[in-house]
């Protein structure tokens, strides 16, 4: 992905003003959604690292290994807290994909819970929804 490319998370930014610095450690999520959201663009480009750095440690699988699907599309739908003055916070989203193994559709409808410690926001865990 290149900076000046459309961001996958669906911001309308360039991946260069958008999740690209948080992808390469230039700055942190000021938010929860904003961690969120850098996270599905991470899903997105394959970043499997940035997506262990910001799993919470307590959460955090022993691996990752990332499936390989084609994200097409993502909707947020609902903010609770999660601010840059908040300690925690959930997220509501709908993200579409595309198997690339079989070019069969699909959706991923999450409650995801974040925390923030020492300024950083952290994906903890989530509810799958319907």
């Amino acid at each position: 992905m290149h900076d000046d490319d459309r961001c996958p998370c669906g911001s309308g930014d360039t991946y260069g003003a958008c999740c690209g610095p948080l992808h390469r450690g230039e700055r942190p999520a000021p938010t929860a959604e904003a961690l969120m959201r850098s996270r599905y663009s991470a899903f997105a480009v394959g970043d499997a690292a940035y997506l262990r750095a910001t799993w919470h440690p307590r959460t955090r699988p022993s691996s990752l290994e990332l499936d390989d699907q084609e994200w097409r599309r993502l909707v947020v739908l609902a903010t609770h807290a999660g601010g840059p003055f908040d300690d925690g916070g959930e997220v509501e989203f709908v993200a579409q994909y595309r198997s690339a193994a079989t070019g069969g559709r699909g959706r991923l409808h999450e409650v995801s819970r974040f925390v923030r410690e020492a300024g950083r926001w952290f994906y903890v865990d989530g509810d799958v929804q319907g």
